[in-house]
């Protein structure tokens, strides 16, 4: 059976995204940085110690698979976890502003008799951002609770000029590198299918079984951007 090693709402949410029936487990685990550490080496360790305090708890479990997560923010070598309080967001917000961060964001996956890790890192460039817009946001309470002092689904949108990467690894679980773990250990997820390469000539341009109507089309407000990125919380 596959258990989460984590409280987070958030990895909650994307994990059960992939169709997959888990546990949770609440694990402690100290989220240090040590000294000299590199900041990639440090989110690696801190989620391979989430998965392997995760399976301690399930030992007893036949067949049982543990995912552990870590994701930060990551500037100048400097981490950015989670605010110690609002004066520190503010602080957090001011340093990320106008500029362009790293978010590192390492899966783990363990079991009795194995092991495999999966890194995900995003590029994501803040606006420009004013003393009253940092103080506004910081007020909503947002930025609790979240590495770096912001989350990208929610308000702090407005404040991403560009992103490059995962947008489910900013948000604290890379749900394409999770899948492709989960599949190594023989747990399936769903995969997108494939278009035909011979649509029938009935079909038009749509593909098989393509609709055709006869009536003008416009464009749809909903249409994502092809510049869009992927998908938003993190921890």
């Amino acid at each position: 059976m596959l258990h989460l090693a984590s409280q987070s709402p958030r990895r909650r949410e994307l994990l059960a995204r992939l169709g997959l029936e888990f546990g949770v487990l609440d694990v402690d685990v100290p989220e240090q940085r040590q000294p000299g550490e590199p900041a990639e080496d440090y989110v690696r360790r801190v989620a391979r110690e989430k998965s392997g305090a995760g399976l301690l708890q399930v030992m007893a479990v036949a067949n049982a698979v543990v995912l552990g997560a870590d994701t930060e923010v990551v500037l100048d070598d400097e981490v950015f976890g989670k605010p110690r309080d609002d004066a520190d967001a503010a602080r957090m917000l001011r340093t990320l502003s106008g500029r362009t961060h790293r978010v590192v964001s390492s899966v783990s996956l363990v079991s009795a008799s194995r092991e495999s890790q999966a890194v995900s890192i995003s590029e994501v460039t803040f606006a420009v951002l004013s003393i009253d817009d940092i103080a506004r946001y910081v007020a909503t309470g947002e930025p609790q609770g979240k590495a770096g002092a912001y989350a990208i689904q929610g308000a702090a949108q407005a404040f991403i000029a560009h992103l490059s990467g995962s947008y489910s690894g900013v948000m604290g679980l890379p749900l394409f590198e999770t899948a492709q773990l989960l599949n190594g250990f023989g747990i399936t997820t769903p995969r997108p299918e494939t278009p035909s390469p011979h649509p029938s000539p009935a079909s038009g341009p749509g593909g098989v079984g393509a609709v055709r109507e006869s009536r003008p089309r416009t464009a749809s407000p909903y249409t994502a951007s092809p510049s869009d990125g992927e998908g938003a919380f993190h921890d």
